[in-house]
């Protein structure tokens, strides 16, 4: 019996010096990545958002950031708002769970129909209509909800690299058990963190590839606040959910009726082009598809010019048919 309670004793050890770890990690990243933005309050929980306006004129249109999986508002700024505030009001979120923001209790919040509820109600707070809606990968998930639920708030819908139907083998992953068990819990709380960051930088630059990822892109978009224990969770429960929610979803992308436009790179190897762009611009009347020879998970890196060009032109698209009404 004494022999079984020396490798207990070792992984009793192992999970406190991991939750012990994590804790002041935890506390350690938020003092120096602090919310660079304001909070609304939705549903009783915190939304985190950035609100930006071009200097000196008015607006031509809204445009609405929401960021992937592994990532926060910060990056949706760097990659791409920080370029759009000379003609345009910017507003980012930090999807509920991610950077700043608060998620509710249990799996069920995950959903991309949830978060799109939480963000209509707070662009809602904000006075918002009818603006220019951006899903960067896992955020195309969440996109089409808002199209299709919350047409007030939404005017036009551009998916970037996103996911947006069920892929193969999606059905079976294992991790759709464990993000929503006590078990997956506990590893959150314990060892996750640890082992996170022994492979961010490799796991970071394969998304950019076969692009290369700058060399400050950690840092400049706050990417160590992913590795907390309770955002580690949330980033888990959203990958476990998404293939069932999609599967759910994609049939309703017909009865969209906003202007549409999808862009996805040719050799992106996290979100496939070929079943997701490709099928979005398919099944929704009127969007736009642009297939970008040679680029990745990360086009508005690689491709930033023209990203913005097709931005441009949706919210002509989109202000024009404002006008018509």
């Amino acid at each position: 019996m004494k022999f079984l309670l020396i490798p207990l004793a070792l992984v009793a050890t192992l999970l406190l010096g991991g939750a012990v770890f994590s804790f002041v990690y935890g506390r350690i990243v938020e003092s120096r990545y602090p919310p660079t933005g304001r909070f609304l309050t939705v549903e009783g929980r915190r939304l985190h958002y950035v609100d930006r306006m071009p200097s000196g004129r008015a607006p031509e249109a809204t445009i609405v950031l929401l960021h992937g999986a592994s990532s926060n508002l910060v990056e949706s700024m760097v990659g791409l708002g920080e370029s759009l505030t000379d003609r345009y009001r910017v507003i980012a979120f930090d999807r509920p769970g991610h950077g700043w923001s608060e998620r509710g209790p249990g799996i069920a919040a995950a959903e991309p129909s949830d978060q799109a509820r939480i963000i209509a109600q707070g662009l809602r707070q904000l006075g918002v209509s009818h603006a220019l809606i951006v899903g960067h990968s896992w955020s195309g998930a969440v996109v089409p909800n808002l199209a299709l639920d919350h047409p007030d708030v939404t005017g036009a819908i551009f998916l970037m690299s996103g996911v947006s139907y069920p892929w193969p083998g999606g059905e079976i992953a294992w991790y759709h058990r464990l993000a929503a068990s006590p078990l997956g819990r506990l590893v959150t709380a314990t060892i996750a963190t640890p082992l996170a960051l022994l492979i961010v930088r490799p796991a970071v630059a394969q998304s950019f590839a076969p692009q290369t990822m700058p060399v400050d892109f950690i840092e400049r978009a706050h990417i160590p606040l992913l590795f907390r224990s309770d955002t580690i969770l949330s980033n888990g429960r959203d990958v476990a959910i998404l293939y069932d929610a999609v599967a759910r979803q994609a049939p309703r992308y017909p009865q969209i009726r906003v202007p549409s436009s999808v862009l996805g790179g040719d050799a992106d190897g996290v979100v496939w082009t070929d079943l997701h762009s490709r099928s979005f611009a398919r099944d929704v009347p009127g969007a736009e598809l642009s297939i970008l020879p040679g680029v990745g998970h990360m086009p508005q890196y690689a491709r930033a010019e023209l990203i913005r060009q097709k931005i441009d032109a949706l919210a002509g698209r989109m202000s024009a048919l404002a006008a018509a009404e």
